[in-house]
């Protein structure tokens, strides 16, 4: 019986994490007229732009991400200097502001009615803007530049942790002097974990709907909303979504292949820590150049945008909305809480099995759920509600359209389609830990099926299991586009009362739950400082 019925439930879990996905492919097989009108004009008029824009920002973006990312990681850890101990973990502090507070903050502070230029206008006597305007292409990818460079730094740091310094030192007794050494020896070490750094940046950016939504930058996650709600021609939406995905499923091999080169090897009896191998002392102004390195983007993607809220907030403290934030905090919990737990479930079933029973079947379910954290969150909502529809039409009677929209069902299964593949990568490098001796000896004790997962590999996927849940309430908690969608009627969240706020020009009101988010993103950037450190 069980083995009967592991498939029908295997399949049954493919199709709930997949099925979003497979829609928007079947949506060119469905014949509209109308559609193809829509999507007609929006080619002779709009469609150009959104291309051109959206490959302008992925290029800028990426050479963005590239520099900052590769010149933090080699600086803190090819070098030496003060402080380096303290920007080895503070760089990663961007992680926990979500790109759209970032956006927020900035425009607040620096938009022609912004304290900025009111001071340069009154104390220098001067008209006019002062400053380039904010909400532009520029100031978009300024944006994502300082909050998504950390994904690039990471990787980038691990992999010239590796093997960077001893190569470096043995290229320096050979005679090389230092930017021959950085030039040929460290860029070449890193430069897989810079692509695949970049490509995770670069579906950050695609997957964005606050920014480019806020700041009036025409993208192609733009036009996906524009076809649907201000065209209200889902068939059309369902189509340009299709376009976003294969740009994000070129994105996620690009990265997996970059990945897959980032293997490095150590020489038997070399301690990566020896002598030999120390960084580089830097003293006098090299120094300085690096402390200025490390500190302008923790400036520009932290410490500014927490102190650009914050001046309001302060200044409004008496009339800020207490009762509704605490419904908007309530909501915002009650709905990440249910996702990750969901999430998490989902995720040990299916590592168990995978360790358990290694079938093709396992490992292609389990390779489709990793694929839903780079389908943004547009194109799985586009994806939810196109087959509603059509079993809509189908039977009238059933109430699937209610169900879906008018529940919390829609948004938590939008929430398991894009992060249970957060929670499967965690609980599986918790098993990565557990050797397959000890499910060997449980069999031959008379353990088996569940009493195994419960009795020996439980215990053991504890803290595996509580970072999953950790990580998925974070994102659940950050994410955007899908809740403002999706979400039940009266359970506005505070990602989606942030971004209405700030729509409506009511930055002061909009710092409550913009600070509130990034309190809550610290917490796992905190843990992976520590796991960082104890390396």
């Amino acid at each position: 019986m069980l083995r009967w019925l592991t498939p029908v439930l295997l399949f049954l879990l493919a199709l709930l994490l997949t099925l979003p996905v497979f829609s928007l492919g079947a949506s060119w097989f469905q014949f509209d007229a109308a559609a193809r009108d829509v999507l007609g004009q929006m080619a002779q008029t709009v469609l150009p732009e959104y291309a051109l824009t959206t490959l302008v920002l992925c290029i800028a973006v990426a050479l963005g991400v590239a520099v900052v990312g590769m010149a933090t990681a080699s600086t803190v850890t090819l070098f030496d200097f003060p402080g380096r101990r303290f920007f080895e973990w503070a760089l990663l502090l961007p992680l926990a502001m979500p790109a759209y507070v970032v956006a927020y903050a900035y425009t607040d502070f620096l938009q022609f009615s912004g304290p900025l230029q009111v001071w340069l206008r009154e104390t220098f006597g001067l008209s006019g803007r002062l400053l380039p305007e904010v909400r532009s292409r520029g100031g978009a990818v300024w944006v994502f530049t300082f909050s998504l460079y950390p994904y690039v730094y990471l990787l980038a740091r691990t992999a010239l942790t590796e093997r960077a310094a001893q190569l470096m030192e043995a290229a320096r007794l050979l005679g090389a002097p230092l930017l021959r050494r950085i030039r040929e020896v460290a860029l070449p070490l890193a430069r897989p974990a810079v692509a695949a750094g970049v490509a995770l940046a670069l579906m950050e950016t695609l997957a964005d709907f606050g920014v480019v939504s806020y700041f009036g930058v025409q993208t192609f996650t733009a036009g996906v909303y524009k076809a649907w709600l201000a065209m209200d021609n889902r068939i059309a939406a369902a189509q340009l979504a299709t376009l976003l995905l294969a740009l994000v499923a070129l994105l996620l091999w690009l990265e997996h292949r970059a990945q897959r080169r980032m293997r490095f090897a150590t020489l038997r009896g070399q301690r990566a820590g020896s002598a030999e191998a120390q960084p580089v002392r830097l003293q006098g102004s090299r120094a300085a150049l690096a402390l200025a390195v490390c500190t302008l983007p923790i400036l520009a993607g932290f410490v500014l945008p927490v102190l650009f809220m914050l001046r309001p907030l302060i200044g409004g403290w008496d009339e800020l909305p207490w009762t509704a934030f605490v419904q908007w905090a309530r909501n915002s919990i009650w709905l990440a809480g249910i996702a990750s737990l969901l999430a998490v479930a989902i995720a040990l079933a299916l590592a168990f099995a995978l360790r358990a029973r290694p079938s093709p079947l396992t490992r292609g379910v389990a390779q489709l759920a990793s694929l839903g954290y780079a389908v943004p969150g547009a194109v799985i909502v586009v994806g939810l509600l196109l087959p509603v529809g059509w079993v809509q039409v189908a039977w009238p009677e059933a109430s699937v359209g209610y169900w879906v929209t008018a529940t919390a069902l829609g948004i938590v299964w939008a929430y398991l389609v894009r992060f249970t593949a957060v929670a499967l990568q965690s609980v599986q490098s918790g098993y990565a830990r557990v050797p397959a001796s000890l499910d060997d000896s449980a069999r031959m004790l008379g353990t088996t099926g569940l009493g195994l997962a419960t009795r020996v590999h439980w215990p053991l996927l504890k803290r595996s299991t509580a970072a999953a849940a950790l990580l998925v309430f974070v994102d659940v908690m950050k994410e955007l586009p899908a809740t403002l969608v999706l979400r039940p009627f009266n359970s506005d969240t505070l990602a989606v009362v942030t971004y209405q706020l700030a729509r409506d020009e009511r930055l002061g009101e909009a710092a409550l739950p913009a600070l509130t988010l990034v309190l809550v993103g610290l917490v796992p950037v905190i843990l992976l400082s520590r796991t960082l450190r104890q390396r």
